[in-house]
């Protein structure tokens, strides 16, 4: 942006436009000194574009991040700009302190450049989350999923003991009862083919040995109903339990589900997980950060690199000026208030020696009229006396 070429007689009459103003209310510039120093006018015209640029991305990067953890626009909005106007000040406040005059130190200027990497890395890290939006997406439902296998195998270690104990339970019994059952079974067998003559007698109908064969077969039935009637309340306990802990674990995995989200940690974990697995992604990742770090440094970097006009010569001149003027009318001041407290005290000065002048005269009467009256009276002593024209006469010290 060119100012325009006034001429000489009329350059103090120059009145900047409000837009740059404001540029140069942004780069820390005062407006009354830079007015008559016409080459630095667009020297801090561009650094208040640079600081007008970072505070847009600056807004821009915290409305982002704050649009992830809630959920009023109007709120992450209105913190967007809160923390915009944060990193405002702190910009302003950092070029602020360059000057003509410390350019050349490199502890401010370390320190200065530090602060912005520091608030560029963090403010980088929401735009480049915005950038890769539809693949940290992606990657984030990847990573859900994980995690809810995770929280899976997490559930059944916990539960992983009775679970074991419960199924050994359920599976002796099991395997008591079934054994028994196919010995109820073989003995069933081995009566009825006696009863149908296929046995060894080779005999049909209910004879002796059938007889026999009945008797062990009700007696290993009336064994295997006694071990149903009590080993099947238990089964169904088990049973039972195990189908609870299974309820359990699906209603903590269903809590758990509630909690997974696409939130802006959740997010930063995705994108790390595609930097370890893309190195394509993993170059450009640094390379956008560094851009972005960049465009946080551009105030500084700016004040540092442009050449000094003459409004640092001005500002220090002007500054000098308001320290020196400051000292002169502290030391007026000063004087003043000593000069008044000189005259006072000649003027109280003279006040005391009238007022002991005038009341010479009685104080000389009032003694002389004590000193009769003493005597006249034979009983009252000179120190008496005394004690007397101290106490009424006499004046009192100040303290």
């Amino acid at each position: 942006m060119t100012g325009q070429n006034i001429a000489l007689s009329q350059r103090e009459s120059y009145v900047p436009s409000q837009f740059t103003t404001f540029l140069w209310w942004l780069s820390t510039a005062e407006k009354e000194i830079l007015v008559d120093s016409v080459i630095d006018r667009n020297r801090y015209r561009i650094i208040g574009m640079t600081v007008l640029g970072t505070w847009a991305f600056a807004c821009f990067a915290w409305t982002y991040f704050f649009s992830t953890i809630i959920d009023s626009a109007i709120l992450a909005w209105g913190s967007g700009f809160f923390m915009g106007f944060i990193i405002l000040s702190i910009d302003r406040a950092l070029i602020k302190g360059i000057t003509k005059f410390n350019k050349r130190k490199a502890a401010p200027l370390l320190f200065r450049g530090l602060l912005a990497i520091t608030i560029g890395s963090f403010m980088a890290q929401p735009a480049v989350l915005y950038m890769f939006d539809k693949e940290i997406k992606l990657q984030s439902s990847i990573d859900n999923e994980k995690r809810k296998i995770v929280k899976r195998q997490e559930l059944d270690a916990l539960h992983k003991n009775r679970i074991a104990t419960l199924q050994a339970e359920t599976a002796g019994l099991r395997t008591e009862m079934k054994a028994k059952y196919d010995e109820v079974e073989k003995s069933r067998a081995a009566f009825l083919s006696e009863t149908d003559g296929s046995g060894g007698s080779g005999k049909v109908g209910i004879k002796d040995i059938a007889l026999a064969k009945k008797n062990e077969y009700q007696k290993l039935d009336a064994e295997f109903q006694s071990m149903q009637q009590k080993g099947q309340p238990k089964l169904d306990s088990a049973d039972q339990e195990l189908r609870t802990i299974e309820q359990q674990i699906k209603a903590a995995e269903k809590d758990f589900t509630t909690y997974l989200n696409t939130g802006f940690l959740t997010r930063v974990e995705a994108l790390n997980n595609l930097l370890k697995n893309n190195n394509a992604l993993l170059y450009r990742y640094y390379l956008i950060v560094f851009i972005l770090v960049l465009i946080e440094l551009m105030p500084v970097i700016a004040k540092t690199m442009l050449p000094s006009g003459s409004y640092d010569e001005k500002a220090m001149l002007r500054e000098k000026m308001e320290i020196e003027l400051a000292n002169s009318n502290m030391r007026h001041e000063q004087q003043l208030k000593e000069r008044y407290n000189q005259l006072a005290y000649d003027s109280d000065e003279e006040t005391l020696k009238a007022f002991f002048m005038m009341t010479r005269e009685d104080r000389n009467e009032r003694i002389r009229t004590m000193s009769k009256k003493w005597k006249d009276d034979n009983h009252q002593t000179f120190d008496g006396l005394w004690e007397k024209m101290k106490k009424d006469i006499l004046t009192k010290q100040e303290n």
